[in-house]
């Protein structure tokens, strides 16, 4: 939501927070890899199988309600969307939008890219599961892993090469960084690192929990985790002859594209560990409100880029900015959610668990 928030609304204090912002997506599909994962894994070892059309039912009745809803809106009422163009109805219906998403075409409902991501993760690991359980070993998950982080970096450098550089060097920056966006940042099989490093951290947690407890101290692995996030980062601040430019967000450099997502998701991993090991710490120190945004998360992500847009409409930019702007766009944002996840999220949400009862 950082990221998307007009800079002149954004606090003092958040603006360098801003910059990197984005990397809250890739915390996402870590942790969505962890869970995931660890929920496969769990079902896979006790029944020795996975029960395709229940997970299936499940991520359905968790993700299809509220965003069919918001894209019916956003088809339905042009006023809506955060952005004049966007993309055709049918390539979001189909979680295929991620694919030759070019924002100079369209723009509106960008966000959807990493839901579409989302959703194919959710098609393939439990096949692979399926397929996978009990065949092969830690040892060769390490290296099936090994091989696509090093066929992800070649992928994402010629891309780079092929269609990034060029117009670089040609000093079409804007063109580049829509390109940039369209092939390297927004494609499913370039961004995996996260959804795997997740996954990696659920397997090696659920099946080598000793081998764990023994070689991934918190006091070990979380100033390592910190330090690949903070090695990656400064990879994705060298802009070379992109320094000084005014793109939005930051045009991330060559370097930080081909090795900096597999350096982040590793870190962002080691530190989900450690921090799963130092929870009974935590416990002590809870977080106010945190139980009320993870509610409202998916509602938030889906509705939010809308809703700055509507505030932009309504009160117009000039009266939105700094702390009294932040104020409308957090306190409207949260409000919009709130509905959202009450007439929709949550009424399919409390069923769920029935039909699916009902339906073995």
């Amino acid at each position: 939501m950082l990221v998307h928030l007009p800079v002149e609304a954004t606090p003092s204090l958040l603006v360098g927070v801003r910059t990197y912002a984005w990397l809250g997506v890739d915390i996402f599909f870590v942790l969505s890899g962890f869970l995931i994962g660890t929920q496969l894994f769990k079902e896979a070892t006790r029944t020795g199988s996975v029960g395709l059309k229940f997970f299936y039912l499940r991520r359905a009745f968790r993700i299809f309600p509220a965003f069919f809803v918001v894209l019916g809106l956003y088809a339905i009422f042009p006023v809506l969307r955060d952005a004049p163009t966007m993309q055709s109805i049918w390539s979001f219906a189909t979680f295929t939008v991620n694919f030759d998403f070019d924002p100079r075409i369209g723009r509106a409902f960008t966000q959807a890219w990493s839901l579409c991501v989302e959703e194919h993760f959710y098609l393939v690991l439990p096949l692979l599961v399926l397929f996978l359980n009990r065949r092969i070993s830690m040892g060769w998950t390490l290296h099936i892993a090994a091989a696509m982080v090093i066929a992800g970096m070649i992928l994402r450098y010629t891309i780079w090469e092929s269609q990034v550089g060029v117009l670089v060097d040609a000093n079409k920056l804007r063109d580049a960084f829509a390109v940039y966006l369209r092939d390297v940042y927004y494609p499913t099989y370039t961004r995996l690192d996260g959804l795997m490093f997740g996954v990696i951290l659920a397997a090696a947690r659920f099946f080598k929990p000793e081998l764990c407890k023994r070689y991934a101290s918190p006091r070990v692995v979380l100033p390592v985790g910190v330090g690949l996030v903070v090695a990656a980062l400064v990879l994705f601040s060298i802009r070379g002859p992109l320094a000084g430019t005014n793109l939005f967000l930051v045009f991330q450099a060559q370097l930080g594209s081909v090795a900096g997502f597999p350096l982040i998701s590793i870190g962002i991993a080691l530190i989900l560990g450690a921090m799963l090991d130092l929870e009974q710490v935590m416990r002590r120190w809870p977080v106010p409100g945190a139980a009320v945004v993870a509610t409202l998360s998916y509602s938030l992500y889906l509705t939010h880029k809308s809703v700055f847009h509507v505030d932009r409409l309504i009160f117009g930019e000039e009266n939105l900015q700094g702390g009294i702007g932040f104020v409308v766009y957090l306190v409207t944002s949260f409000a919009v959610a709130v509905v959202l996840w009450f007439c929709v999220e949550r009424t399919f949400l409390l069923p769920r668990d029935r039909v699916l009862s009902s339906s073995r």
